[in-house]
């Protein structure tokens, strides 16, 4: 029997205003992601990310004020268009964190799309409400974008 764990985890559940497979494009194409990816202000500089098990990724991101940071990881499903999940690491380390699993599984709602992200294996609340706070921005950065394109 495992030993329980301390650690939390994130959900989310935002619904898109878009078809799977579309979102699924916007959550894997290099392209796509360096145009919402990042708490409201950030910008993508640069990334390497192309999904493929296995495969690592790197994203650079420029806050408004201050240096630019990068997050890493690595690939560990890709489903097209049902499912999507990578490790996710800041760069440099923060301490209070370790290497999380981001899981984003798709499922399409009469032409929405439910994006539900279980993030799990944070250590303590600050860097959960950090998260928390940057995915909800970006998920609202995607819904603008893909609203737009409607």
């Amino acid at each position: 029997m495992a030993a329980p764990s301390d650690d939390l985890t994130l959900r989310l559940e935002p619904v898109l205003p878009a078809p799977r497979a579309l979102v699924f494009r916007a959550l894997g194409d290099a392209d796509e992601v360096a145009r919402w990816w990042g708490p409201a202000g950030f910008t993508v500089p640069s990334l390497d990310f192309a999904p493929s098990v296995g495969r690592p990724y790197r994203i650079r991101m420029q806050p408004p004020d201050g240096d630019a940071f990068e997050l890493t990881g690595e690939f560990r499903a890709v489903d097209p268009p049902a499912r999507l999940a990578y490790t996710f690491t800041w760069e440099p380390p923060d301490p209070d964190d370790v290497e999380p699993l981001v899981d984003l599984s798709l499922d399409e709602r009469g032409g929405t799309t439910e994006v539900v992200l279980d993030q799990g294996r944070i250590k303590t609340g600050e860097p959960l409400a950090l998260h928390r706070d940057g995915w909800t921005e970006s998920f609202d950065m995607l819904e603008r974008l893909l609203a737009a394109r409607a």
